[in-house]
């Protein structure tokens, strides 16, 4: 039986810039807001943290000062996927060397592979470091889908321990080839009491930057019994859910933040910001939750 990184919401942070690069003041403040309101994770520098945009310096960077902040209160998951094998043998090696609890490794994108190649990808990922790996399925984005044959073979590696999956569709599969030896998070905010319900820990969530709490009691009610509770909140978050992917995400989420008065910056190019359009309905559907916790809410 594989061990779980995390059991409920884990976040994946976005990353704050400024003018100088990340911005770290905020980027601590942003822990801060996450370890007061019960998140139980943190995913630095993945990709809804923008590490496409970031050079391996700036990157790794970004994951020592979120390791040595957050010092041990949560697991700290350092994002280290890349579509070149040896980039993310190199970024495994530093981010198990700065400190972080575990790694998460989303499938090669553009240059994608066979399954054979996805096996041995992560192979090599997991042979390059001692943490638990989570490997991160999201084919809407690198059009490449992990299939469930190749989960059951990636199960047999030690330390590859679990999945974010977006694919749901595949989970009774992967949960009847793996069993126990592999812990499954949801990927998308919008179905995680039906990840749950087939066996699921819990979620890696962008919605968690503006609901904390109701993510991770979603998680924790349906694991202690209370279905019903759960799939309420579930279906409370569904217009947030939509409306924090109306767009190309992170951009969304980032704007939704600073609707709410964090002051984090935008994304990088090529994202740009949302049309107004765009902005005024996610301010409409904000309104219609308690944010009183943010900081201008």
């Amino acid at each position: 039986m594989k061990k779980p990184v995390f059991v409920g919401s884990a976040v994946a942070l976005i990353t704050p810039f400024n003018e100088g690069g990340v911005d770290t003041k905020k980027l601590k403040e942003l822990i801060d807001f996450h370890l007061a309101h019960k998140t139980d994770a943190i995913l630095v520098a993945a990709t809804t943290g923008e590490c496409a945009t970031m050079p391996d310096a700036e990157h790794l960077a970004t994951i020592k000062t979120v390791v040595e902040y957050v010092n041990g209160r949560v697991p700290v998951i350092a994002g280290t996927g890349s579509n070149d094998t040896r980039h993310g043998v190199m970024l495994a090696k530093e981010a198990t060397a700065i400190g972080a609890d575990a790694l998460l490794a989303v499938t090669p994108y553009y240059n994608k592979t066979s399954q054979e190649g996805l096996f041995r990808h992560f192979l090599a990922t997991a042979e390059a470091t001692n943490l638990p790996v989570i490997v991160y399925n999201v084919p809407s984005r690198t059009n490449l889908n992990i299939a469930p044959a190749t989960y059951k073979r990636l199960s047999e590696i030690e330390n590859i321990v679990g999945i974010k999956e977006c694919n749901l569709n595949q989970v009774p599969e992967t949960v009847a080839l793996c069993g126990d030896d592999m812990v499954i998070y949801s990927g998308e905010d919008g179905l995680v009491v039906p990840l749950l319900s087939m066996g699921g820990k819990g979620v890696i969530s962008v919605a968690a930057h503006i609901v904390p709490e109701t993510m991770h009691d979603m998680v924790m009610k349906f694991l202690e019994g209370d279905v019903k509770g759960a799939a309420k909140l579930q279906a409370d978050v569904v217009p947030l859910v939509k409306a924090l992917f109306s767009d190309v995400s992170p951009i969304p989420v980032k704007e939704a933040l600073n609707l709410l008065g964090w002051d984090i910056g935008q994304c990088r190019m090529p994202l740009c910001e949302m049309s107004e359009q765009g902005r005024n309905a996610l301010a409409e559907v904000l309104k219609t939750y308690d944010l009183s916790f943010h900081p201008q809410a």
